[in-house]
């Protein structure tokens, strides 16, 4: 069974984008990571999460709809790989929602079942 991971917060940066070329395919990747915090850790404290995109549609739609400050809702996998007796962990996100623009659209339908016509 799988479940729906995400996390609610505010876009602290913007890391550097990483492109390369495909060592098997021969083909060009994009990839960038962004820090979103909230304050849902221990005792209300901060918590970040540095989260990636791949590939180079996903790296343009991420700053071009996305800036630092805005409150996202980040829907995300996590995956892990081994490299050399290391375990490295991503969480790879696959979905950002603004979440202003979520709860504006929903409060200009309810404005609108509410006219007398």
């Amino acid at each position: 069974m799988s479940q729906e991971l995400a996390i609610a917060g505010k876009i602290k940066t913007f890391l550097e984008v990483q492109k390369g070329i495909g060592k098997t395919s021969g083909n060009p990747w994009a990839s960038q990571e962004f820090v979103v915090a909230n304050n849902d850790g221990y005792e209300g404290k901060e918590q970040i999460f540095c989260f990636k995109v791949f590939g180079e549609d996903k790296v343009e739609q991420l700053t071009k709809f996305n800036k630092v400050d805005d409150d996202v809702k980040v829907f995300f996998n996590i995956s892990t790989n081994e490299y050399n007796g290391k375990y490295y962990t991503s969480l790879n996100s696959w979905r950002v929602e603004k979440i202003g623009d979520v709860a504006s659209s929903e409060s200009s339908e309810e404005d609108i079942s509410d006219m007398p016509f």
